[in-house]
This record gives structure tokens, sequence and C-alpha cells, in this order.
């Protein structure tokens, strides 16, 4: 039997108290954090595979990933 493999784009950020938070932004309040980016790794993909078993997100198209990206933005005030 097949499975099928569902690609998200997951935002990690460093945390000056140490640790990393982590974020899923296509699917909103699936987030997650953990001591080292390893462990936030883990735990992002646990919070996503909890968040798809109570809702239909697993049924749309997730493709879409691939035409995004993060850039950095600098403004000066």
């Amino acid at each position: 039997m097949k499975k099928k493999i569902l690609n998200y784009n997951a935002m990690f950020q460093k945390e000056d108290e140490g640790g990393f938070s982590v974020w899923v932004p296509s699917l909103p309040g699936c987030t997650s954090q953990g001591e080292t980016f390893e462990e936030a790794l883990e735990n992002i993909k646990e919070a996503i595979t909890l968040y798809l078993e109570d809702s239909d997100e697993k049924e749309e198209e997730t493709a879409d990933i691939k035409d995004q990206f993060m850039v950095p933005v600098s403004i000066s005030l």
C-alpha cells in the first residue's frame, strides 16, 4: 500500500531564551517548539500529523508550497 507524502513549509525562529519556535503558515494554529532544531523539527512533524488527523486539510493540494519562499526585507525608519 502506497502512502501519500504531503509537504509543508515550516518556519523556525531561534528564541532569545534558547530553543526554537516553529509554525506552519498554511496550517493556521499548527505550532510547536523544541530545545534544539532537531527536537523542534520532530515536534512540528508530530503537530502536523495531529493537525491533519483533526481536519480536512489533507484533502487539499499541497503542491503550491513549491511556489512559496521567504525573503528577508529590510526597512529604515
